[in-house]
């Protein structure tokens, strides 16, 4: 499957990272493994907290067909990825969390994500996904098997994915 044509933002959230005190490690893995599928990929980096996150999400969600966020999604008290995204959700996609914290059901920590996922007014789908390495290769590998699905959904493409029947 492809993402050929596809626009898509990654934001990393992250204090440290935002900082230059630590390097952001998530964010190219989800990069990578998009433009792999043929994405134009754009990254953007914010602090954590509500307004950073919700302003990157409004600015990447003007010329982007899918933001997928890593990072801010766990319960610590800067953690508030979730909560600067649930505003800008009309119709909500749980599976795919879920789906994401299944694929990771043997890091017991998988259970602590709060990520959503859900599409905007706009008709753009948004992820936030946990921001550690290996939450982003789990993240990268189930979206890159959910979205050319997804995103041609989206589009108003034909229901059945291809190669499959009606």
């Amino acid at each position: 499957m492809s993402l050929e044509g596809s626009r898509l933002t990654v934001i990393t959230v992250s204090d440290r990272c935002s900082a230059g005190e630590a390097e952001d490690l998530s964010g190219p893995i989800l990069a990578d493994a998009f433009e792999a599928l043929d994405a134009h990929v754009t990254r953007v980096l914010v602090p954590d907290g509500v307004v950073p996150v919700r302003e990157a999400l409004l600015e990447a969600v003007e010329s982007s067909d899918a933001v997928v966020t890593t990072g801010g999604t766990g319960i610590s008290p800067r953690d508030v990825t979730p909560e600067a995204t649930a505003p800008l959700l009309e119709t909500l996609l749980p599976g795919i969390p879920e789906a994401v914290r299944a694929a990771d059901a043997g890091v017991p920590a998988a259970a602590l994500s709060r990520g959503l996922a859900g599409l905007t007014a706009e008709r753009v789908l948004i992820v936030n996904l946990p921001g550690s390495v290996g939450a982003a290769r789990t993240g990268a590998d189930v979206l890159g098997r959910l979205l050319p699905h997804a995103l041609g959904q989206v589009r108003g493409d034909d229901h059945a994915p291809r190669g499959e029947g009606a």
